[in-house]
């Protein structure tokens, strides 16, 4: 088992991570694969259920809970549960690949406490609160209440950066995907 590698990728909502996680998906075809989570939120316009995440109801996230079949898993927003399956890193893992979590900051801390020689976590910071604050608005997904949540939550959650292996600022995203690539090119080949 202690072969099996994993890679971490988190952030405040808005600061890149998805951008970050699909560039490398694209980077490493051969050696990832994306880890799909679990949520109990509505799936969004253009997301699907097992491509995306697995949309599951709030009771069967907590029946999961209690049977231990997550890795991880966090209230992210009250009521909102997200969470990693066991079973979807051994899914990936029989593939001889390495999973790729996109995860929220505590669920991030939550999977490398448990993986600790297998994970490489990395950090994606906006370059500031204001940029975060403009990105969000810019989705158009958001209320003024999810926004100021989304904000209060974000500056919490910045003050876990230094809990990762690496904190990319991303500032321009194709600088902050070349770098997360070097270090993830890195860690699954320590030999070249």
């Amino acid at each position: 088992m202690s072969n099996n590698k994993l890679i971490i990728i988190a952030a405040p909502s808005g600061a890149g991570k998805t951008s970050v996680t699909k560039h490398l998906l694209k980077a490493f075809p051969a050696q990832l694969i994306f880890s799909i989570s679990c949520a109990t939120r509505p799936p969004r316009n253009h997301e699907k259920h097992g491509v995306d995440y697995y949309f599951i109801s709030a009771d069967e996230f907590k029946r999961r809970i209690d049977t231990k079949e997550f890795a991880e898993w966090e209230m992210v927003y009250e009521g909102k549960y997200y969470g990693t399956l066991k079973k979807e890193l051994d899914r990936i893992w029989k593939q001889h690949k390495a999973p790729l979590l996109d995860v929220d900051v505590q669920g991030g801390i939550s999977i490398q406490k448990q993986y600790p020689q297998q994970s490489l976590s990395l950090f994606i910071e906006p370059p500031s609160m204001e940029e975060l604050a403009r990105r969000l608005k810019a989705r158009g997904t958001e209320s003024p209440e999810s926004l100021k949540a989304r904000l209060e939550k974000a500056s919490v959650e910045m003050t876990f950066k230094d809990r990762f292996d690496h904190i990319i600022v991303n500032d321009v995203l194709e600088e902050a995907c070349k770098e997360a690539e070097e270090i993830v090119r890195k860690f699954l080949n320590p030999t070249l």
